[in-house]
C-alpha cells in the first residue's frame, strides 16, 4: 500500500523544504495528489525513488543554506527571496538540491539548529556542494575553519556573490549588541547585565546620531 505524506511530514522525515516539493512538482519529477480539501499529499515511495536517484549523482549534490538575522527581515521577505535566488542558481548550474536550510538567527550564534543539520549531512557524505549567498550568511567569524571542515569531507562551499556584503545597519547593530552582552557577562559576572545595558544604550544613541547625520538633520 502506498503511503502519502503531508509537506510537514516530508520536511520532518527527509528535510525537504516545501519549495523544493513545489519545484519538483512543477518540473514533473514528482506527482502529488490532492485531498478533497485541496491539500497536497506526497507519495513516499516516489520521493524515496527520486532521492535515491539524486544520491547517485556524485559531485552534483547540493545543499542550500539561507539566513537572516532578524524576524523583521524574514517578515519583509528577505529570507524567502534569498532562498529563491539560491534555488535559481542551483538550477542554472544543474545542481541536484538534496537539502535546503533556512533560519532566522544571528551569524554569531554558535547553536543554530539548521546549521547543525547542515554540518551533519556534510559529515555523513550526503552532499558535495554547499550553496550560500555570502560567506557571512553561514558564519560571521570562523569561515575559514568551516571551509576546512567541509574540505575534509570533499565538500566545497560556493558563494553566489563574493563582494563585500553591504548588510542592513540593523543586522550589524544586532550582532554588535550580541558581542557586547556576551563579553560583559564574562568580564563583569552578575554586573554584566547592567554594564551591557549601558553599552547598548551608547551603541543605539550613536547609531541614531549617525542616521540623523545621514539624513542631513544636523547642521
Amino acid at each position: 500500500m502506498r503511503k502519502y505524506l503531508t509537506a510537514k511530514e516530508v520536511k520532518k522525515l527527509y528535510n525537504l523544504h516545501i519549495s523544493t516539493l513545489h519545484r519538483w512538482s512543477r518540473e514533473g519529477i514528482i506527482h502529488p495528489i490532492k485531498t478533497a480539501g485541496g491539500h497536497r499529499r506526497y507519495d513516499e515511495s516516489e520521493l524515496l525513488a527520486v532521492m535515491g536517484k539524486t544520491v547517485e549523482i556524485k559531485g552534483n549534490r547540493c545543499a542550500i543554506y539561507a539566513r537572516v538575522s532578524t524576524k523583521k527581515q524574514a517578515d519583509n521577505g528577505n529570507l524567502i527571496r534569498q532562498l529563491e535566488r539560491l534555488q535559481g542558481i542551483a538550477k542554472r548550474r544543474k545542481y541536484v538540491v538534496v537539502a535546503e536550510y533556512q533560519e532566522v538567527a544571528s551569524g554569531l550564534n554558535e547553536n543554530r539548529k539548521e546549521l547543525s543539520k547542515l554540518l551533519k549531512i556534510i559529515a555523513g557524505g550526503q552532499v558535495d556542494i554547499v550553496l550560500i549567498e555570502y560567506r557571512d550568511r553561514i558564519a560571521r567569524f570562523g569561515y575559514k575553519y568551516l571551509k576546512e571542515f567541509c574540505r575534509q569531507f570533499n565538500v566545497v562551499i560556493e558563494e553566489v556573490d563574493d563582494r563585500p556584503n553591504k548588510e542592513p545597519q540593523e543586522e550589524l547593530v544586532e550582532d554588535m549588541i550580541a558581542i557586547v552582552t556576551s563579553f560583559s557577562a564574562r568580564l563583569y559576572g552578575k554586573r554584566g547585565g547592567r554594564v551591557a545595558k549601558k553599552l547598548v544604550q551608547v551603541i543605539e544613541s550613536e547609531v541614531a546620531a549617525g542616521e540623523n547625520d545621514g539624513n542631513g538633520s544636523n547642521p
